[in-house]
C-alpha cells in the first residue's frame, strides 16, 4: 500500500507492477492512499547448495503497517492472491492511525495466532495540535487490550530484534556473520537514536497523560523503527514505515547494527512533505544520501513530491517509481 497508483507502468526488474487482467477479464485496479503496507519475504538458501536448481532454502514473511483505510489493504491483497494466513508476524512501524487501520480487517483473514511486534509507545494516546496553537484533534489509537482480547501475541520493545519464520530473538551482531546463514532473518531497529541536526520527528504531536488527561509534548516519535534486510554480496535493504527518526539516522543505525556500510536499497516513506521543517531537511538528506550511493531509492508514502522529484533530479539512475502494489525484488543473485 502507498500513496500512489498508475497501472500502465511497465514491468522492468527489480520492479513487478500489479496484474491489470485475469481469465480474459480486468481485475479491479488497486486502491491507493495516504499509508502504508509493505509484505516482505525473505529467502535465505544454503550456501553449499549455490547451482543446484532445486536447492533448499529458508524463508520467513512479515506484514511491516496496515495502511489507513479499514479495507484497502486487504483489497489489494485479493488482487495479488495473498494469503494472509502465510504471514508469520506482523511489524508495526509506529502507532500513528496511517499505518493499523487496516489492522482490524486484516486479522479476520487470519485463522491462526499472529504476533504483533512493535515499540511500547505505539499504544500512546495521540493528539495533534496544530501550529496556530489552537486546533487539535485525537488521532486513533491502537488498543493493546483489544487486541490481546482477539487473541494477538503482543511483543512490546524498545530494543532491536531479529524475526525469521515464527520466531523472535533478541538482536545478535550476526547479520554480516557466515554462520545460520540457512536462516532467514530480518532486523528490526527498535528505537532508533537521533543525530542529525535537521530531522525533527514530529513537533505537532502531543501524548495524552491517562492520569489527569493532560497533553504532553511527544516530538520524537519515538516508537519508529525500521525493517533491515542483508543481501547477500549486495549490501543492506532499509524498509522505514515513515521514518519519523529521520532517514538518514535510520540508516546510519542500520550500519551501527549490522557493521554493514554497502546500501542496496531504501524503501518507504522519507517523511519530507508538510513544508517547514520537512522541507528544509530536503537537501541535506539527498546530500547524504549522494554520499551513501545506495543502488536503488524508492522513496514512497510521506516523502512527498517536492522530495521525490529532488532525488530525480539529483540521483535520477537511482530512482525507482513506487505504487500501491508493485513487488520488488532484491536478489543476491543476479
Amino acid at each position: 500500500m502507498d500513496n500512489y497508483t498508475d497501472r500502465l507502468l511497465p514491468l522492468s526488474y527489480p520492479a513487478i507492477r500489479p496484474p491489470m487482467i485475469k481469465n480474459e477479464q480486468f481485475l479491479p485496479p488497486p486502491v491507493a492512499e495516504h499509508g502504508f503496507s509493505a509484505l516482505i519475504k525473505a529467502i535465505c538458501y544454503d550456501k553449499s547448495e549455490e547451482g543446484n536448481k532445486s536447492k533448499t532454502y529458508k524463508e520467513s514473511i512479515i506484514l511491516f503497517d496496515c495502511g489507513t483505510s479499514e479495507n484497502g489493504v486487504v483489497h489489494n491483497a485479493d488482487i495479488l492472491g495473498i494469503n494472509f494466513n502465510s504471514i508469520n508476524s506482523i511489524i508495526l512501524s509506529h502507532g500513528h492511525f496511517d499505518h493499523f487501520i487496516g489492522l482490524s480487517n486484516i486479522l479476520k483473514r487470519i485463522d491462526k495466532p499472529i504476533r504483533i511486534i512493535c515499540h511500547p509507545d505505539a499504544f500512546l494516546r495521540r493528539w495533534i495540535i496544530f501550529s496556530n496553537g489552537k486546533d487539535k484533534a485525537k488521532m486513533p489509537f491502537l488498543d493493546k487490550e483489544e487486541l490481546q482480547r482477539q487473541g494477538v501475541i503482543i511483543t512490546a520493545k524498545k530494543d532491536p530484534s531479529m524475526v525469521s519464520e515464527d520466531n523472535i530473538e533478541e538482536y545478535q551482531y550476526l547479520l554480516n556473520n557466515n554462520t545460520n546463514t540457512s536462516i532467514a532473518k530480518l532486523l528490526i531497529t527498535g528505537q532508533i537514536p537521533r543525530n542529525t541536526p535537521y530531522e525533527r520527528g514530529f513537533p505537532l504531536q502531543y501524548k495524552e497523560d491517562l492520569n489527569n488527561g493532560n497533553l504532553i509534548p511527544d516530538p520524537l516519535v519515538n516508537d519508529d523503527q525500521a525493517i533491515v534486510a542483508n543481501i547477500r554480496k549486495k549490501g543492506l535493504v532499509i524498509i522505514s514505515g515513515c521514518a519519523h527518526a529521520g532517514i538518514i539516522n535510520t540508516i546510519n543505525y542500520a550500519k551501527l547494527l549490522t557493521g554493514i556500510n554497502k546500501i542496496f536499497a531504501i524503501v518507504g516513506g522519507f517523511h519530507l512533505t508538510g513544508g517547514g521543517i520537512y522541507e528544509e531537511a530536503i537537501e541535506p538528506t539527498i546530500k547524504e544520501l549522494k554520499k551513501m550511493d545506495p543502488r536503488y531509492l524508492i522513496p514512497c508514502h510521506c516523502t512527498g513530491w517536492i522530495a521525490t522529484s529532488r532525488i530525480i533530479q539529483e540521483l535520477p539512475e537511482k530512482f525507482l517509481q513506487p505504487t500501491t502494489c508493485t513487488t520488488f525484488t532484491f536478489d543476491s543473485t543476479i
